[in-house]
């Protein structure tokens, strides 16, 4: 199950949460942890919010604050954490090199040997540019599709790993972006594992497109927030 979300919205992960304890995942895929953060949680920390927070070093991690975070974590205390925070190196590379070269071996399992059809490398370029408050050069949108292909990859493999180590169900939480079924995970997840059986579930704080890229979504109250883009102008 892959479970998307707005990051500074706390009803969001309130419903993951949620998920996680229904379905009794048997591991979580963390889009916002290392590989070393994980190996770092043990049983006992999960009781202190506090305790956790620090040893994960959350506050300096630029994600929204642990408060919002840390129901999973006590959703899935008995589940296998595993961290898929792509490296920043290997996201340079990607966005310089490609993320195939970023990924290295296995790249072709997770389709990154294959450049994007036009018309979706296209559409993938603009939304980047609106993410980023139409302030990016056109000319570093290329590189940063491919970095967030290499996201994905690292994302699908991860689930793909914690499938085969505890037998699932496995529950990966991430953003909208990366939970999309038409390009993000799903996808991947696709061609490396066929087998798997994946549901999705996006979250959004306004009316949901005609046709969203999720099995599943739900509409919530926005979170109150400053406008990204104010210092822009």
């Amino acid at each position: 199950m892959i479970v998307g979300e707005t990051h500074d919205n706390p009803i969001h992960h309130a419903h993951q949460a949620i998920v996680v304890e229904a379905i009794e995942a048997a591991a979580i895929v963390f889009e916002m942890l290392s590989a070393e953060d994980a190996g770092r949680v043990r049983p006992g920390l999960v009781a202190s919010e506090e305790a956790l927070g620090a040893i994960l070093g959350w506050e300096g991690s630029g994600w929204p604050d642990f408060a919002m975070y840390y129901p999973i974590f006590v959703a899935g205390r008995d589940a296998v954490l595993v961290g898929a925070e792509t490296p920043r190196g290997d996201v340079r590379q990607a966005a310089s090199d490609g993320a195939a070269a970023a990924f290295g071996e296995g790249a072709e399992q997770f389709g990154l040997d294959r450049p994007l059809p036009a018309p979706e490398q296209t559409l993938r370029e603009a939304g980047q540019l609106i993410a980023h408050c139409g302030a990016l050069p056109e000319d570093v949108l290329p590189g940063m599709v491919a970095a967030q292909r290499l996201r994905d990859a690292w994302l699908a493999r991860a689930a793909v790993e914690a499938h085969e180590t505890t037998g699932g169900p496995v529950v990966v939480i991430t953003g909208n972006g990366h939970a999309r079924e038409d390009w993000g995970v799903p996808r991947l997840l696709a061609e490396a594992a066929p087998d798997l059986e994946v549901l999705t579930i996006g979250q959004y704080e306004e009316a949901a497109e005609t046709d969203p890229p999720y099995d599943h979504w739900l509409v919530t109250e926005p979170a109150a927030r400053p406008d990204p883009c104010a210092a822009f102008r």
